[in-house]
């Protein structure tokens, strides 16, 4: 009897110590899933604001080229001892800031951003359906597919550019403030073909 409860109490500790387990690693995988979440949208943020910061170079050189070569002909057709000043500064703007944006292909970077967040896209979801999965799978499953995913994931941030701070900060504001991952089930619904929408009141008025 004694030996029977031995091992009745063995098991039991085994199996608490299983659940804890599963449990730690559940969170663990949750935190990933979590970390991934911010490096993609921060990703995304950075492809945005160097394309914005592109424009705005654009706009820049097609002014300044434009009142330089205004001031030019002022100076060649009139009293040109102001606009050739005037012309001479702006050309040197203009100058400065091809030099800038020849020692930065900011286009090329904004596409390595996005080249990045496409691929940490997919691993963000593949840690979704973990999750998902998680209660139906068994640990070694589980333990294998979150080491493929670590393995991957190294991979890709070795090869991915460099974030910044005031895109990660616009990433948590889209993130927690404007909530830009997630969807009601409304929203959802209006994306759906009619037959698998969730609410079958709104369903039928479409």
């Amino acid at each position: 009897m004694s030996t029977q409860q031995n091992k009745s109490g063995e098991k039991s500790s085994e199996t608490n110590t299983h659940c804890e387990y599963r449990i730690s690693l559940e969170a663990q995988i949750r935190e990933c899933y979590g970390r991934v979440v911010y490096t993609h949208k921060t990703q995304e943020k950075c492809a945005d604001l160097l394309l914005k910061k592109n424009s705005r170079i654009k706009f820049w050189q097609l002014l300044l080229s434009a009142v330089t070569a205004g001031t030019f002909l002022v100076d060649l057709f009139g009293d040109g001892n102001i606009a050739t000043i005037i012309g001479a500064l702006f050309s040197v703007a203009l100058l400065v800031l091809n030099s800038y944006t020849q020692d930065i292909e900011l286009v090329s970077v904004a596409e390595e951003h996005k080249n990045a967040a496409i691929k940490l896209w997919n691993i963000r979801e593949n840690y979704l359906s973990l999750l998902t999965d998680f209660h139906n799978l068994t640990t070694d499953v589980i333990i294998e597919k979150r080491d493929e995913l670590q393995i991957e994931l190294l991979d890709i941030y070795q090869g991915s550019p460099r974030t910044n701070y005031k895109a990660y900060k616009k990433a948590s504001i889209g993130l927690k403030n404007n909530e830009e991952l997630t969807f009601s089930d409304d929203e959802i619904d209006l994306l759906l073909p009619q037959e698998l929408r969730k609410n079958k009141t709104e369903r039928n008025k479409i």
